[in-house]
């Protein structure tokens, strides 16, 4: 019995949820209200100076670069092993349900509430495995998407000190821009060659000023959905960044 994981750090284990009714008008009244800031920064650097702007596909930088992928392989092995653990759980009651589906009426009373009450825990384990196992993997993906970030945002800001940027804006926030401007390799690059560990750059991001980037959404890592219950809420969606996508 196959239990579908609907997590992945580029490990894209399942399709993104569908972004509709309210959010798409929140996600429009963000886009715009990003729009217009850049028009009146563009505006008032161009009666000052030349303005020069630049963006980085933060998921992109999370994916490649090395923290990002020593993340992930672990991220995918921790999956993998949950899976395990409640494909074997689900299987178990899925055989109690059967069992009690077809001999149940054939059963004495007694053995009919005993095999009845079996069903009823073994379940009620497994969901509350489910809800411990996928509250970890949130807080895990959250946890080391936020570490990487911040270093992505310490390297984003020393990039554009020495190179005299205006802005440094994230893709997902863009409506188009020429490939010219993408610094996100020189970002990598960058943050590869310091060796630093996960988490250990971040610090200087709020000590050099500017703003925080790679925010959104708190992203969720969900494991296999429980047998015979509900499905767990879904994303909503929108241009966050987790290494978990």
């Amino acid at each position: 019995m196959s239990v579908g994981v609907r997590v992945g750090c580029g490990i894209v284990l399942s399709p993104r949820p569908i972004v509709t009714g309210g959010l798409q008008i929140r996600m429009r009244y963000r886009l715009i209200i990003g729009v217009v800031t850049l028009l009146a920064v563009v505006a008032a650097s161009t009666a000052r100076a030349e303005v020069k702007l630049a963006y980085v596909d933060i998921q992109r930088a999370l994916n490649d670069c090395r923290n990002g992928k020593a993340a992930k392989s672990e991220f995918r092995g921790r999956l993998e092993r949950v899976q395990t653990q409640l494909e074997s759980e689900q299987s178990e009651v899925q055989r109690l349900k059967d069992e009690l589906e077809k001999k149940g009426p054939l059963m004495q009373p007694d053995q009919r509430q005993n095999l009845e009450q079996q069903y009823t825990r073994k379940l009620r384990d497994f969901q509350d495995d489910y809800k411990s196992t996928r509250e970890t993997l949130q807080q895990k993906d959250n946890e080391i998407t936020g570490a990487i970030v911040r270093d992505l945002a310490t390297i984003v800001r020393q990039i554009g000190e020495k190179n005299g940027y205006t802005m440094v804006m994230e893709k997902g926030n863009l409506l188009w821009a020429t490939p010219a401007t993408d610094i996100t390799d020189e970002v990598i690059r960058g943050y590869d060659a310091t060796n630093a560990k996960a988490g250990t750059l971040g610090g200087e991001v709020a000590a050099g000023g500017g703003s925080e980037f790679g925010s959104g959404p708190r992203s969720r890592a969900s494991a296999p959905p429980p047998a015979s219950s509900a499905p767990p809420p879904s994303d909503e969606g929108g241009s966050h960044s987790t290494i978990s996508k």
